[in-house]
């Protein structure tokens, strides 16, 4: 039990650790912020455009009596169906999801750019010059095939 509780305690101070909780705060409060573009600039835009609908009582009693506002039907204490919020979330899923590919992708275009500019890798050196006859010869050469130079001792 106390290995158990030793590695918990390793996991939970590295470093990946914290910046998953702060992933999770802002991603918490990102949420809030794109559900009130939802509600309060998307749906009434949308609500405008097909008829001024308003998603927020669209919704279906499931006693069979007919009520004016949702308010009215949860005051009653009837079941719903809140169709009219699920499209509301089916938006704010998808804004999301756009607004996180955007992100990503534009972090990945950074990144990219970022490995452009990262001067390549020298590859290791695969000839030398004897120091005789000065012709490019292979590197792991140890006599010059054309002075016949010993190389052995000498790069």
């Amino acid at each position: 039990m106390k290995k158990f509780f030793n590695e918990f305690k390793e996991f939970a101070v590295k470093g990946n650790m914290i910046d998953m909780a702060v992933g999770i705060i802002i991603g918490g409060t990102f949420t809030t912020i794109v559900k009130s573009l939802v509600d309060n600039i998307f749906m009434p835009v949308i609500s405008l455009l097909i008829g001024k609908i308003d998603f927020s009582n669209m919704f279906i009693a499931l006693d069979g009596n007919s009520y004016d506002t949702l308010a009215a039907a949860e005051e009653v204490g009837t079941a719903l169906i809140k169709y009219g919020q699920f499209i509301t979330d089916v938006i704010n899923f998808v804004l999301l999801m756009f607004i996180v590919f955007v992100f990503v992708r534009e972090v990945n275009i950074l990144r990219e750019k970022q490995a452009a500019k990262k001067p390549a890798a020298e590859e290791a050196p695969t000839e030398k010059e004897c120091p005789y006859c000065f012709t490019k010869i292979s590197i792991k050469a140890t006599k010059c095939p054309h002075c016949t130079a010993d190389l052995s001792d000498k790069s």
